[in-house]
């Protein structure tokens, strides 16, 4: 009989105050310990690690890599943008041959894995310096609070070009591999990615997301040609 899995989590909070009081914790421990039950293996160790998102020095993600090495385990991860926004972080955690899993992405492998934090990257990348320029710009017009219904509505149209930007590489990856709309649908919502509103894909809306992907000229492969379900 094959031996079950051996599971070495890392968890990690970005403050002290997190860390003390459990507030981010309890929620990661639950969704590994449902995907460690779910997949029948077994946690036999346990990191936690309270550090800044945006730092890639981990003495406890070090130590829980380490235990993987020595004990054949694979690491898992409650969350992906747990682990960085950050995809020279992610490659080198990769190229350290230790297997992970990120429990919110239950059949994302290595390369997908890889195409979402650079995804992450880019996504935080661009709202970072969108917000900046915004604060710029209206700090040189004298605005202090409030926006337009134009100002608005121009903001909605970048948020959505954004969220396509970000999701048509995984849209045209899944494509190429010769997946159905429907089932990208399906792929997409069982990895809990979600769609701009921020619920379910649905036919319409990955059709409505690699459309607008396509407009923006960043499309390779063009059109879907089979139908929505």
């Amino acid at each position: 009989m094959d031996q079950p899995t051996a599971f070495i989590s890392y968890i990690r909070v970005s403050t002290e105050r997190q860390g003390k009081s459990g507030l981010g914790l309890e929620a990661q421990k639950s969704v590994v310990d449902a995907f460690v039950a779910q997949s029948g293996g077994e946690l036999i160790e346990e990191y936690v690690e309270v550090e800044s998102g945006k730092r890639n020095s981990r003495s406890q993600l070090k130590a829980a890599i380490d235990a993987c090495k020595r004990q054949k385990a694979t690491l898992i991860i409650a969350k992906l943008d747990r682990l960085a926004r950050n995809v020279h972080f992610i490659s080198g955690l990769i190229e350290t041959g230790v297997p992970f899993r990120a429990a919110d992405m239950p059949n994302a492998d290595k390369f997908m894995l890889h195409v979402y934090a650079a995804m992450a990257e880019e996504e935080g990348r661009r709202i970072s310096e969108r917000t900046k320029h915004a604060l710029q710009a209206a700090k040189r017009r004298g605005v202090r609070l409030g926006v337009s219904c134009k100002q608005l509505a121009a903001k909605k149209v970048d948020e959505a070009n954004d969220h396509s930007r970000a999701i048509g590489p995984i849209i045209e990856v899944l494509k190429a591999e010769g997946m159905s709309v429907r089932k990208i649908v399906d792929r997409l919502n069982s990895d809990n990615i979600t769609s701009y509103s921020g619920g379910k894909w649905h036919p319409t809306t990955v059709q409505r997301s690699w459309q607008r992907y396509a407009e923006l000229n960043l499309s390779t492969t063009g059109k879907f040609t089979n139908p929505p379900c």
